[in-house]
């Protein structure tokens, strides 16, 4: 599943996409994936077209969270969560330094300290 939303982030042009390990940490999830997007119009259609994937791909039950606003949604696929945020919002949420002691799978825009 993880491969399958980082090729379908990867085909809508996500920006700094990061996959963070869950496995053995939380039981929620075993992925977290944080990207970004240009505008809410891309954030809406990265989470519609990741939602169908997903579903082809053989989850069932896929779940949103704020789709009617496109600022943060977030995708629940199960073993991979999948949030998908305006720059400003991930600059101010900043996931990535809140899971900071968690290592991200991988890191092209993560400092964590």
């Amino acid at each position: 599943m993880l491969k399958l939303v980082e090729t379908s982030l990867d085909d809508d042009k996500a920006q700094d996409v990061v996959v963070i390990t869950l496995a053995g940490k939380t039981d929620f999830a075993d992925y977290m994936v944080i990207a970004g997007g240009a505008s809410k119009r891309q954030i809406s259609a990265m989470a519609e077209r990741l939602g169908e994937r997903i579903k082809a791909g053989g989850v069932k039950k896929v779940s949103f969270e704020g789709v009617d606003q496109c600022d943060w949604v977030l995708v629940d696929a199960g073993d991979v969560i999948v949030h998908l945020f305006r720059p400003e919002l991930r600059a101010f949420y900043n996931l990535e330094k809140l899971w900071g002691d968690v290592q991200p799978e991988s890191a092209a825009c993560v400092t964590t300290s």
